[in-house]
């Protein structure tokens, strides 16, 4: 199915006006529902299959809303997928998961995970709900919205890396702690936090705010020894952890006791917290708890690198100019290329829920720590949250 990121439906596809035309809603966010299209007047004339159009409201009125409008439409040009139903809906429905689920879960996540990689992109948000699948359990990873460049020169990948704003629950400790850089590893400790969640049915580092978070991690993981502890960049935050009582490291076999010891040998490796000491994607592609599934050859990487040149435009006139550029190459490109067919049907399927509310997952949202009085939390609870806590 194509993929329409609009900020009005009518201005990439021909719709009536019919009411009944959005016949369910795929996903509500804070500001930007994602509906799916089953009406006959709004299909793939070639495929027959419906469309999906992600309405973003009053995208102009502010700079940063244009940037990460356009910034998400030419990722989805570069990485383009839709599929029925998130992980999130998968875990939280109860019912029941095999470790060859686990298996063909992660896997196709670090497979995602080295083509983004690839490209020169974070995506900077994993977790459940960003991660669609559908009833053969073909996953695919979705929400580019805070995804960026990633360059191995220090100084030009820290201009890349501001306004970061992943969920708290899948953010790796280098960036709560203000580590002097941060690397592909942090969508690494996302996937660890995955494997963690579908071991154990719930989210694993559940923090009620920043700090909690934190002391949930250490918790689990233990004091960091002190060559990491050095690398923490807020004094407030290296003061904060080396002021706590020594923790020892609680093992994940006594946390997940049934789990098969491979996938806790993943985990160990993925969620350590020193990012240096933290798996690689292409490592973890060969560990022996995906040997069943790796296949060195259908393992692709990108192509072609992303070019994040826009990030650099400032204008919103200009950004509406890109965005409506996009729009037109993105006609061109579904009036010529045929649909694609289904994937190969290897993994286990699994059911998919039908009575799921996104707006009643619980997750805590992006950018959650701004309100519009300023900053009302502590300083250690701003420092924490790295980057994004700057106002803006």
């Amino acid at each position: 199915m194509p993929i329409a990121a609009t900020l009005n439906p009518s201005s990439l596809l021909r719709l009536d006006t019919n009411p009944t035309l959005f016949s369910r809603s795929v996903q509500r966010g804070t500001a930007r529902p994602l509906f799916c299209i089953f009406n006959p007047a709004a299909t793939n004339n070639q495929t027959g299959e419906g469309v999906a159009i992600k309405k973003v409201t009053n995208v102009f009125s502010k700079k940063i809303l244009a940037k990460r409008a356009l910034r998400e439409i030419k990722l989805l040009q570069h990485f383009r997928e839709l599929m029925e139903c998130d992980l999130a809906a998968i875990i939280r429905s109860g019912q029941p998961l095999t470790d060859a689920h686990f298996q063909s879960f992660i896997y196709q996540i670090l497979c995602g995970l080295k083509y983004i990689h690839s490209a020169n992109v974070l995506h900077r948000d994993l977790k459940p709900g960003n991660l669609l699948v559908n009833a053969d359990c073909e996953l695919k990873i979705c929400d580019f919205g805070l995804a960026r460049g990633f360059s191995m020169d220090p100084e030009e990948n820290a201009g890349y890396m501001t306004e970061y704003v992943a969920t708290r629950w899948y953010r790796a400790p280098e960036i709560m702690l203000s580590f002097q850089s941060y690397t592909k590893a942090i969508d690494v400790w996302s996937v660890g936090c995955i494997l963690a969640e579908l071991l154990g049915g719930k989210p694993f580092f559940k923090g009620r705010d920043y700090v909690d978070q934190l002391n949930q991690i250490l918790h689990y993981l233990g004091t960091p020894n002190e060559e990491t502890l050095s690398r923490i960049g807020s004094p407030r935050a290296q003061d904060y952890v080396r002021n706590l009582p020594y923790m020892q490291k609680i093992s994940f076999q006594s946390l997940f006791r049934n789990a098969n010891p491979d996938a806790l040998d993943l985990l160990d490796r993925m969620l350590a917290f020193d990012p240096s000491s933290r798996i690689s994607v292409e490592e973890a592609l060969e560990h022996r708890y995906l040997q069943i599934w790796h296949d060195a050859s259908d393992e692709p990487s990108c192509p072609t690198t992303f070019d994040f040149q826009f990030e650099v435009v400032e204008e919103i006139p200009e950004m509406k100019k890109m965005i409506l550029d996009e729009v037109s190459r993105f006609r061109q490109m579904v009036r010529v290329q045929p649909g694609a067919g289904a994937g190969a049907n290897q993994a286990p399927q699994v059911p998919i829920p039908n009575n799921y509310d996104r707006a009643g997952y619980e997750d805590p949202r992006p950018q959650e720590a701004f309100n519009q009085g300023g900053w009302n939390g502590s300083d250690l609870e701003r420092d924490l949250q790295g980057l994004d806590g700057r106002m803006r």
